[in-house]
């Protein structure tokens, strides 16, 4: 019988040291994209299993859940992860968080091959068809949030409805002219909320136009997720011939770009321009931003029972859990 693989045939198969290989699986970030790639690739082709994960397997259960996500960018996302830790109090498990921000895609990637974890709660992060691949080779129990795979849990929003209710205030108010500030750019971008944005984008489009209005192209601006550069697309949308009288942005923190703009612009809100945010945050309240609030410790929680569920029963079915949002007007519009 041959023996299993070791570090050192990874090493040789990704042609780089021992010590890369040893680094990619502790402190990923610090190792370059494409060398990383290799590694992973030469790892899943061995079938090599670390140490660490070797001695998790042996062990009934390291009793650790982790939870990752871009919590810095987001901090929103501080809420699901509440509901998260009141699920898991008393339980036997504790949490280990992960930033996105501080960690990029690479340690989502290393996860499933380097971490001991009984299991893991991936909210609103990209998953390549190789880190899809890895996490079920490895039998690492995941639920997704915000995002849907084959073969995975999820807890989702409804991003299209989202966008309904949305355009049904804003035509309830009398606007007929309209404007959405989404996250994005002019390149690609690894982050699932571009998707997401772009969801809300198309959902509001399609709900403006089954009431008779309309969302062009050139009503339409995708944006770094920062305040200055939502503020600067408003002023672009609002310096158009015919500028919009109310405009949709894909969260709070960009629909408050939008209210600094109209503020300097010397408009006023909501009657020369209303201004609907996503996500009801802290910020939205402390603005008295109209937002759509999504639940985001319901989410947190559900997320996590479904987790501890299939933990303590493999042979559980997966579940789908699309999550109810709400509409919370407030002075913007």
């Amino acid at each position: 019988m041959p023996s299993p693989p070791t570090i050192y045939d990874v090493a040789a198969k990704a042609g780089v040291s021992i010590s890369t290989v040893s680094l990619a699986l502790n402190s990923p970030t610090r190792v370059r994209d494409d060398t990383l790639a290799r590694i992973h690739e030469a790892i899943d082709e061995l079938a090599f299993v670390p140490k660490t994960e070797a001695m998790a397997r042996a062990r009934r259960g390291v009793g650790r859940i982790g939870a990752i996500a871009p919590f810095t960018t987001y901090p929103s996302f501080a809420r699901r992860l509440n509901g998260m830790l009141k699920v898991l109090r008393g339980e036997s498990f504790e949490a280990v968080v992960y930033d996105h921000e501080g960690a990029g895609t690479s340690l989502l990637a290393s996860l499933p091959l380097s971490r001991r974890l009984d299991g893991l709660v991936v909210m609103s992060l990209p998953l390549s068809e190789r880190v899809v691949e890895r996490i079920l080779d490895r039998h690492l129990t995941t639920v997704l949030v915000e995002l849907e795979r084959p073969g995975f849990s999820a807890v989702a929003i409804d991003d299209v409805a989202g966008s309904e209710l949305v355009a049904d205030l804003l035509v309830s108010h009398g606007h007929s002219r309209f404007a959405y500030i989404g996250e994005g750019g002019t390149k690609p971008h690894p982050h699932d909320r571009i998707l997401q944005s772009e969801a809300r984008m198309l959902g509001f489009r399609a709900a403006l136009e089954r009431r008779g209005f309309e969302l062009g192209d050139e009503s339409t601006r995708l944006v770094r997720h920062d305040l200055a550069a939502a503020a600067r697309a408003a002023n672009e949308l609002l310096d158009a011939a015919t500028p919009p009288t109310a405009i949709f942005a894909h969260d709070d923190v960009l629909a408050s770009g939008v209210l600094r703009a109209a503020r300097e612009r010397g408009l006023t809100v909501p009657q020369d321009l209303a201004v609907v945010g996503f996500d009801d945050s802290d910020l939205a309240e402390h603005l008295g931003l109209t937002s759509v609030r999504q639940p985001f410790e319901e989410s947190g929680r559900i997320a996590t029972e479904i987790l501890l569920g299939q933990l303590r029963d493999p042979s559980r079915s997966l579940q789908q859990v699309t999550l109810k949002l709400t509409l919370v007007e407030r002075a913007t519009t």
